[in-house]
């Protein structure tokens, strides 16, 4: 994850989507650039679009997010609160997923990917890292470079599905607290610590598939 990060820092990227643009129609608000700090309705990634956030944000309407999108929210390297989302994370063969520190009800479904290249930062990857989820998780299918599930705290089930990666370390579920099952299977390569030096998940429920050793 870092060379991932260090990767778009030299390419002067990480934070850069050629112009910010968010167009409020309430009570839904599409983001194509920056989402600034504030309150917001249910929020729109539209397809090809870019949607970046150094947060806080309160979305009250749920995230949806389109076919070869990105959005990031936050990052790992300042921890901090960067808001809630509310009515839960859905998103359809995206691009990236990057959501840190944030308080998310009503959970998170991810069907699908758009391939391990391209994107604003030449290469794509999902890093759920650092969030408060309230409702269950479903990531299947997902096929970036690169997909990090990692230290948050889930009211809920976590089911990660089908995730094949480009990274021989891609699926890296580790130091999560999952109030419910963990639930892995078809990912390649299989899930991992890695490189992210993460300590093995706490589940009240069960641990099965591939994640039954993590």
């Amino acid at each position: 994850m870092k060379f991932l990060m260090g990767a778009c820092a030299a390419l002067g990227i990480c934070f850069i989507t050629g112009g910010s643009n968010v167009f409020a129609a309430s009570p839904e608000t599409v983001c194509t650039g920056e989402l600034a700090p504030g309150t917001y309705g249910r929020v729109v990634v539209p397809d090809d679009a870019v949607c970046l956030s150094e947060g806080p944000v309160t979305i009250r309407g749920g995230l949806q997010i389109g076919q070869d999108a990105t959005f990031v929210l936050g990052d790992e390297d300042n921890p901090g609160d960067t808001g809630t989302i509310s009515g839960g994370v859905h998103a359809t063969n995206p691009a990236s997923v990057q959501i840190h520190f944030t308080t998310i009800n009503g959970g998170i479904d991810i069907q699908g990917g758009s391939g391990p290249f391209g994107g604003p930062f030449e290469m794509t990857w999902n890093a759920i890292e650092d969030n408060n989820i309230r409702g269950a998780v479903k990531i299947n299918g997902y096929n970036g470079f690169w997909f990090g599930f990692i230290r948050n705290t889930v009211s809920g089930s976590v089911t990660l599905s089908n995730n094949e990666l480009e990274d021989q370390d891609g699926n890296e579920y580790v130091s999560n607290t999952i109030k419910g099952n963990l639930t892995c299977f078809g990912n390649s390569p299989a899930p991992q610590v890695g490189d992210s030096e993460g300590e093995p998940n706490v589940v009240s429920g069960r641990k099965t598939g591939q994640c039954s050793s993590l």
